[in-house]
């Protein structure tokens, strides 16, 4: 996993093992199923084929993000987090500040609507990524980072 100094919550790489496997509703959307090699995670996650093309048995590297600044959350002397240091990471005219957005092909931003417990210790996250969706169900102890109504990033890598 990663360290307590990173704003980097969750990270593994997955297979992919199905891709649009009950039928294709939209036409530049795919809705991937894949498994995690180091945490036994499953993951369901719609995304942009034209902006990132996969395939099926192919891995790629999942990130998950509270912030894209490098290193960990700043304080204020106060004790507040500094929003004025991730203020401005990505610019499209590449004038910012470089975050971890440079590591990664594919990145998008969301929010975490729902969490289920379940009896068990498997979980289930489920985020939306303006529209597109993902979820992803494992043990709790490598979740535990991931909390319900807190926004995130999504990074991707080949």
């Amino acid at each position: 996993m990663t360290s307590v100094s990173s704003n980097v919550v969750f990270d593994d790489i997955f297979n992919i093992s199905a891709i649009d496997k009950e039928g294709k509703k939209f036409d530049r959307v795919s809705r991937l199923y894949a498994h995690s090699k180091n945490y036994d995670m499953d993951l369901t996650l719609d995304y942009n084929i034209e902006l990132f093309p996969l395939e099926e048995n192919q891995n790629f590297a999942l990130a998950l993000a509270s912030s894209l600044a490098r290193g960990p959350p700043t304080t204020n002397p106060d004790g507040n987090e500094d929003e004025d240091k991730d203020r401005d990471v990505w610019r499209p005219d590449g004038k910012g500040r470089r975050g971890l957005e440079e590591d990664y092909d594919y990145v998008m931003y969301g929010k975490i609507y729902k969490f289920d417990g379940g009896d068990s210790d498997f979980v289930t996250a489920y985020i939306s990524f303006g529209g597109l969706l993902m979820s992803m169900t494992g043990s709790f102890r490598h979740m535990t980072n991931i909390v319900l109504g807190d926004s995130i990033y999504v990074l991707l890598r080949k």
